[in-house]
């Protein structure tokens, strides 16, 4: 599990009250001391990124290896992670809707810029642009968002992130997969859409771990002992192994000449989403800094792999969808460092 930011990189965030902030000298110190402090927050979770894509890319792990990791992560560790996360939920107090809005009007926000802008600026089919908009729509709240949040302000913080998760994919794939059908020519009706959606959503072992999460909290109940530690010990594999993997999985995809568009993508879902947020937290709804934290940092995190694998679903704009899930995640390390200056670390 990882370690919280200790107490000395947290001092080291204060300007020294004895030192002439005008002095260069002094605030070249500063900013190293600024600068140790996000790479302490930031460096174990890309070190374990890039460990995984090393380890992909030397061989020393093959395409079914890193493939088996991921469906142990998606499929079972990650389920337990947020299973176990939801029944444990204080649902009174931190299900807020005002944070809901204020990470949700962001993100919805860049799905219509998206689609504009791959419409009128790039020219894309009407298909393709929803694809390009799902990238901008779908940011990593998990794999990036859950360690990086953890990492900078602790577990404890980590209750309004789950709350954003637990219909981050409900959704996101609800609005794609009704604005793709409605948009391409050979498009289901409404009601098929909404039947295949759900279909999927409800096979989906994301959805059932959360889904079971909420039945356990309502309930009442709490579970039998060995079968919670049971449940911790698979929840704390989720995060590491998780992130390893997705090092791997991006090995498979190639930065392109063309990356204006992925680009485009990218600069929405890092900068404009977690402004959006930050803006309505903060001098909207005057949110308290906790949930303020979790909704910007996930706001801040790159697109997804389902980015990816909605362009695959529909066979439209792969090389976009791809091109951003890796320059963006690549991005995310100097992103996330401003984000988290933003928030005060």
């Amino acid at each position: 599990m990882y370690l919280r930011l200790n107490s000395l990189a947290m001092q080291s965030l204060v300007l020294p009250s004895g030192m002439c902030r005008s002095t260069i000298a002094g605030l070249c110190r500063w900013g190293l001391q600024v600068l140790f402090s996000l790479f302490y927050i930031i460096a174990p979770v890309f070190l374990m990124l890039a460990s995984g894509f090393f380890a992909a890319r030397t061989g020393l792990m093959s395409r079914d290896a890193i493939d088996g990791l991921m469906r142990f992560t998606q499929g079972f560790a990650i389920p337990c992670l947020l299973f176990n996360a939801v029944m444990t939920l204080d649902l009174g107090g931190t299900f807020e809707p005002r944070l809901l809005v204020a990470f949700y009007a962001g993100s919805i926000l860049c799905f219509v810029l998206a689609i504009i802008l791959a419409r009128v600026v790039f020219q894309r089919r009407p298909g393709e642009a929803v694809v390009i908009g799902f990238g901008a729509l779908f940011s990593n709240s998990v794999l990036l968002g859950l360690p990086i949040t953890e990492r900078a302000f602790g577990i404890e913080a980590l209750s309004a992130n789950y709350v954003i998760i637990a219909i981050h994919a409900p959704v996101c794939y609800l609005l794609g997969v009704l604005v793709m059908e409605f948009s391409r020519k050979d498009g289901k009706s409404l009601v098929n859409t909404l039947q295949d959606t759900f279909r999927s959503l409800a096979k989906n072992p994301l959805m059932i771990g959360i889904a079971l999460g909420f039945v356990v909290n309502l309930s009442g109940y709490r579970l039998w002992q060995p079968v919670q530690a049971w449940l911790d010990m698979a929840a704390s594999a989720a995060l590491p192994v998780a992130l390893f993997g997705l090092g791997a999985v991006l090995t498979r995809y190639q930065v392109s000449k063309q990356i204006k568009e992925p680009m485009t993508v990218v600069a929405l879902s890092l900068l404009v989403h977690p402004t959006i947020t930050w803006f309505l937290c903060t001098q909207v709804f005057e949110l308290s800094i906790e949930f303020t934290r979790s909704a910007v940092v996930t706001a801040a995190m790159a697109p997804g792999i389902n980015a990816y694998l909605f362009a695959y679903m529909y066979q439209r704009a792969e090389d976009v969808a791809a091109n951003a899930v890796l320059i963006g995640t690549g991005l995310t390390v100097f992103t996330a460092s401003a984000w988290l200056l933003v928030l005060g670390i």
